[in-house]
């Protein structure tokens, strides 16, 4: 019983702070106002400044006072192009911010798949661990219902079955901190799909499928039973 209290609690928690979404801190407004080159390039999404600047010899590296890169800055702004020019130039889309993001981790959270496209085919990796949950841009996804965001991991090879430091897997946050909606729902179809393991129980022992019959989730609860492993 204790240690299903505390599950409780520790899904309370996350599931209003956004878990590892609200880790994340974009730029303020103080900030954007006083970037200069290539970080105020990149907030403003202007490829030709960008790659001015990147003549120049500005680098494409460098970091603001919480550790954010330009291509930070343009994943957090959504400027595909902007950090699709970026990474072109030498922006290393592996680098964390203070809070211990990269850019596609970035980008998954605020369900842009069109700046994450951009990224990963431009050579950005879906395979990082990612923010102090030492989770993964899936992870991250799968736990907002972002389906189209995994479905985009998941092509780009991102770990289906990787635990993060609160012992969970992609599937498993799609359930204890999804609302069992269409969303959150299409997520665990696609991890199915894909192969995630949902046999791979958490910290005490529960399943993904024990979760979504608990919390009475029925459509969730017949794909993880069809799921054939």
């Amino acid at each position: 019983m204790a240690h299903l209290c505390a599950l409780v609690g520790l899904i309370g928690i996350l599931t209003l702070t956004g878990g590892a979404a609200s880790a994340q801190t974009p730029p303020t407004p103080t900030e954007f106002a006083a970037y200069r080159g290539l970080h105020a390039a990149a907030a403003k999404g202007t490829v030709d400044g960008i790659e001015q600047l990147l003549q120049q010899g500005a680098d494409p590296n460098a970091r603001d006072s919480n550790g954010r890169t330009p291509l930070h800055v343009a994943a957090f702004q959504g400027h595909g192009a902007a950090a699709q020019a970026l990474i072109a130039a030498g922006s290393d889309p592996a680098l964390l911010d203070n809070q211990r993001y990269d850019a596609v981790t970035i980008a998954a959270v605020r369900d842009d798949v069109p700046t994450l496209e951009a990224m990963l085919t431009s050579g950005a990796s879906a395979r990082l661990i990612t923010s102090i949950y030492d989770g993964t841009a899936l992870i991250a996804a799968a736990h907002l219902g972002h389906d189209g965001v995994v479905r985009e991991l998941i092509r780009a090879g991102a770990p289906l079955d990787h635990v993060n430091n609160l012992g969970w897997t992609a599937l498993i946050e799609a359930v204890i901190l999804g609302d069992g909606g269409p969303r959150h729902t299409g997520t665990v179809r696609a991890l199915v799909e894909a192969g995630a393991d949902p046999k791979i129980p958490d910290r005490n022992g529960m399943t993904p499928l024990q979760h979504a019959e608990a919390r009475g989730y029925a459509r969730i609860t017949s794909i993880l039973s069809q799921s054939g492993r």
